[in-house]
């Protein structure tokens, strides 16, 4: 029951009054005195709950003596609640966007694995119709059982490995050279998108980037999504681009990335 009496605190019952309401809901009508030795609380106590609770419709008095208390019906109660909670959030939608105009979403870092592990069961768990995803298969260990629900709900889920990552879950990409990448780059790497609009990057192992920033969830899955189109070239195409380009594309390498770079393996 004390999980009950958290959650009716939540919607702003004192433990009091939530105790003294259940007390009701298990034997009713009830006297004062009865409701406080059922809910084991003094006695003063409950005829305090039962007043507060009685000024705001949550439970009834017969007018009798004894005077005698019945509860309102949890359906009723849950229903008021609802009502009132979402004619809140009605009007707050309205209102607040008009506070600022030009809000933007803000652009946080997260640091250390647990942290950053965390948030990105978060993100899957929160996930509706979409998850793009590049991640190396020890990171994907960890996601494992929250991306086997969001599979199974119909999230549609695209996948880039960076690491012979193997999963029966959606569309997946080999990358090749993910040591050579993670030892270039420090860390292993992560780039996930949710419904595009949730992004978070960077060295998993050390801080990350998190993000509802459209015009950066915008960025994350343009990064994905064009790594995911050279990456189904190079599968069909593998010996034409060896051809041009050299083994691990060295000559596009030279060509684009900066010389002086701390990084260069993708």
């Amino acid at each position: 029951m004390s999980d009950i009496v958290e959650k009716l605190k939540d919607l702003g019952f004192n433990s009091y009054e939530a105790k003294v309401y259940l007390a009701l809901l298990k034997k009713y009508p009830a006297t004062g005195y009865e409701i406080s030795q059922s809910a084991d609380i003094p006695q003063s106590r409950a005829y305090d709950a039962l007043k507060s609770l009685e000024s705001e419709n949550f439970v009834y008095s017969d007018g009798d003596k004894p005077q005698k208390y019945i509860p309102l019906s949890p359906k009723e109660l849950t229903a008021r609640f609802k009502r009132k909670f979402n004619s809140t959030l009605d009007f707050l939608d309205k209102k607040l966007p008009a506070v600022k105009e030009d809000y933007n979403e803000p652009i946080n870092n997260l640091y250390g694995y647990e942290t950053i592990l965390a948030k990105l069961k978060e993100i899957v768990t929160n996930s509706r119709y979409s998850l793009y995803l590049e991640i190396w298969s020890y990171d994907f260990k960890q996601l494992e059982d929250v991306i086997t629900d969001a599979y199974d709900r119909g999230v549609d889920i695209k996948i880039v490995g960076y690491d012979n990552l193997q999963t029966v879950y959606g569309l997946v990409y080999s990358h090749q050279g993910g040591k050579e990448i993670e030892i270039s780059a420090g860390s292993r790497l992560i780039y996930m998108l949710s419904d595009n609009k949730e992004a978070l990057f960077g060295k998993i192992e050390d801080k990350v980037v998190w993000t509802k920033n459209e015009d950066i969830a915008f960025l994350t899955k343009e990064f994905i999504v064009h790594d995911m189109y050279l990456l189904d070239v190079y599968k069909n195409f593998p010996e034409q681009l060896r051809y041009f380009y050299g083994a691990g594309f060295k000559k596009l390498k030279d060509k684009i990335l900066d010389k002086k770079s701390g990084y260069n393996i993708h």
